[in-house]
């Protein structure tokens, strides 16, 4: 067996990433915890009442929950900033799509994950699939979701903090409290689907653990990322 580890994250990308999971999961427990309705809160009414008991009252809950999306907001601009480079690098890896073969990609992926080989080979496909770069076209989807839905977030909750404060009209607030919600909640399926990949698919555990040790086995790298692997499998 092979136990080469190939370097894949840094430290800086390794920090980033954790914090940005830790925030997107508060933010998504507050924010759940705002919506009083129970018809359309998708855990129902006893999750606001939880979160306004822990956090004391409703104005204090959707105090923290701004603030704390401000701050996670302010961390990242400073990121991006002070890796502008690193930045722009990842923006062009995970908007660069090939369509036939990402589309071929995820068609078989998901098939073979769900089915397994031998029920593609019914289908008449082969198990081959095609190679991949850096990220895989579903990391990519999740990549391009995250930052559009991300942006999208902030504006929305920076014109609803705004609002409350300056303007005298309801209308930019409650437009952007829709929005801000579809967003939320697309993200929120993204992420359930992202941390399921990632952590629970043993086919996905190596990826899991770079996130802590920023190496790879050199066959996983190999058998995923192959495309990735060829740039710099020869690299000290």
């Amino acid at each position: 067996m092979n136990n080469k580890m190939i370097h894949r994250h840094d430290k800086g990308a390794i920090y980033i990433h954790w914090f940005n999971a830790l925030c997107w999961i508060f933010l998504t427990l507050t924010g759940l915890g705002l919506i009083s309705n129970e018809h359309i809160n998708p855990v129902g009414a006893w999750w606001p009442d939880l979160m306004r008991g822990i956090f004391g009252s409703a104005e204090t809950l959707i105090n923290v929950h701004i603030y704390v999306g401000l701050f996670w907001a302010a961390v990242f601009l400073i990121y991006i900033l002070v890796r502008f480079r690193d930045s722009l690098a990842f923006l062009k890896e995970v908007f660069t799509l090939s369509p036939a073969r990402d589309a071929v990609w995820m068609v078989k992926r998901n098939i073979q994950l769900t089915l397994g080989n031998r029920a593609m080979k019914k289908m008449g496909m082969t198990t081959e699939i095609p190679p991949q770069g850096f990220y895989n076209a579903g990391q990519k989807i999740f990549a391009q979701l995250t930052v559009i839905a991300g942006l999208i977030l902030v504006v929305t909750g920076i014109i609803m903090f705004i609002s409350t404060i300056i303007l005298d009209s309801p209308t930019p607030a409650a437009w952007s409290r829709t929005i801000h919600y579809l967003m939320a909640g697309l993200a929120l399926a993204g992420l359930l689907v992202h941390i399921y990949m990632a952590a629970i698919s043993r086919d996905e555990r190596p990826a899991f653990k770079s996130m802590f040790s920023g190496a790879v086995p050199e066959d996983y790298a190999r058998h995923h990322h192959e495309l990735w692997y060829q740039e710099v499998k020869n690299k000290p």
